[in-house]
């Protein structure tokens, strides 16, 4: 499978979500993670937070990611409209992983030579304004009562069947 997958976690709360976030990504060999918005990110070389605030943030994140923060390439971008573009520009079609009425069912979603997926939120998902953004949204079908998986369920989910379809 000759694809580009690029993996958007935007506006994600936990620290540990990030960390088996980027060991997801690096175990089914994404290219790129971009955390976005106000997602906790490991330590930088030339890193603007506090010190202590950087430190903390990225002890938490290595909990879960094992080492995989140093195999991955990833970055952190403050803007995701402005990353959207940027990838748009690079012919990447942008899609949100979301529970919205237009998006298609995991399961009948073709994968695009090029694609950059966007995970929101663990509570509220992706911001509305941005999901106008996406050129489409898929959603994975739940069988049991939650309304939702995890957001590092979600993408092990959504990477693996894209990976591989």
């Amino acid at each position: 499978m000759d694809r580009e997958i690029i993996v958007i976690a935007d506006d994600i709360r936990s620290s540990h979500n990030v960390g088996s976030l980027l060991r997801t990504c690096e175990g089914l060999g994404i290219n790129k993670v971009y955390l976005t918005g106000y997602t906790p990110y490991p330590k930088l070389k030339n890193d603007q937070r506090l010190p202590h605030i950087a430190n903390k943030i990225t002890k938490r994140i290595l909990k879960t990611s094992l080492g995989a923060e140093k195999m991955v390439d990833w970055a952190f971008c403050e803007s995701l409209p402005e990353l959207i573009k940027d990838l748009k520009s690079q012919g990447y079609e942008i899609v949100a992983v979301e529970l919205e009425k237009s998006a298609i069912e995991l399961n009948k979603f073709k994968t695009p030579k090029k694609v950059a997926f966007i995970f929101g939120n663990e509570r509220i998902g992706i911001d509305k304004k941005y999901l106008k953004l996406a050129d489409q949204t898929v959603f994975i079908p739940m069988l049991g009562k939650k309304e939702s998986f995890n957001v590092v369920q979600s993408a092990a989910m959504v990477l693996y069947v894209t990976r591989y379809n």
